[in-house]
């Protein structure tokens, strides 16, 4: 698969905001692993995550103490999101990248302890190990299930559909929540992966109108899912009210459910735009480089003579 936008050397640094850190990653877009590179979804993932640490599925009040692992961690970005917001992270990836992601891991650890801001007291924890997909040892290795399960542009190729499925289902507890960010790319690989989706998981996709209004675009989607429930726990298609015997924490897991309900059309919806740049004067850092790789992609196979 071709990269998917313009780098070069001088983007080995990349910084980026988070609840008001200024965190540091290094990636090496130069390098022949997709994982050292720091992808657009999950910059906005972690923005999300951000937005909505107020109040809903995602608030502080809940992801503290939470344990959550992130399936090809790469980079490390959005593994910060969670545990910025109290989560003891386990961020995964294969040999190859371990040692980018630890040298991440470490440089930004420092970074929050030399901040000293509110939000570095109430962070949870962060570590690395290898997973490879699918690898009996290394799922054991790192005890699941988990609360969450998380992972950002991780589904690019057809061939990893069915380990990544066979991962989350091993690390997965009735219990779990799913979080991957995903950038379209591929329109058949894209609809075996909805398949596949859905016949294991409830699965609901995240509207615009929840993400950080700068970071998002119309082909980045993120979906929120879990195990399909049993009965007697199954929730009916009618309703939360229809929830048999009154189990509390079924109810608020539907009602989580039920907050993305109207996401998928809207995702739909979104995918159909154009890029809508007649009415802009000026770019943002974020608009350049989405814009850059829409550039990346229209020009892989031209040839020049």
């Amino acid at each position: 698969m071709e990269e998917d936008r313009l780098n070069s050397p001088s983007s080995s640094l990349i910084t980026f905001e988070v609840l008001g850190l200024l965190l540091h990653f290094s990636q090496d877009p130069n390098s022949k692993h997709h994982g050292t590179t720091v992808w657009d979804a999950s910059m906005v993932l972690a923005k999300f995550l951000e937005r909505n640490c107020r109040k809903g599925q995602f608030c502080l009040n809940k992801l503290k103490g939470k344990r959550a692992i992130e399936l090809g961690a790469g980079c490390g970005l959005a593994g910060f999101g969670m545990a910025l917001l109290g989560c003891n992270v386990i961020s995964t990836d294969q040999k190859e990248v371990l040692p980018l992601l630890m040298r991440n891991v470490e440089r930004n650890i420092l970074r929050i302890k030399q901040a000293n801001l509110e939000c570095s007291a109430s962070m949870g924890s962060i570590q690395v190990a290898e997973l490879d997909w699918g690898n009996s040892h290394h799922i054991a290795a790192v005890d699941p299930p988990f609360d969450y399960v998380i992972g950002t542009d991780i589904v690019y190729a057809e061939h990893l559909l069915d380990p990544l499925v066979a991962t989350l289902n091993a690390l997965s507890g009735p219990k779990t929540t799913i979080l991957l960010g995903y950038e379209l790319r591929s329109t058949n690989v894209h609809e075996k992966m909805m398949n596949m989706w859905k016949t294991n998981y409830e699965v609901k996709s995240i509207p615009k109108s929840k993400m950080d209004p700068k970071y998002q675009h119309s082909s980045i989607q993120l979906f929120v899912m879990r195990l399909k429930m049993t009965l007697p726990q199954q929730v009916c298609n009618c309703g939360v009210a229809e929830i048999k015997h009154g189990d509390d924490e079924n109810i608020e897991i539907a009602e989580d459910m039920e907050d993305y309900s109207h996401g998928d059309e809207e995702g739909i919806k979104e995918r159909k735009e154009d890029l809508g740049l007649e009415n802009k004067k000026h770019l943002n850092e974020w608009e350049t480089r989405r814009y850059g790789s829409l550039a990346a992609r229209l020009l892989q196979n031209v040839k020049v003579t």
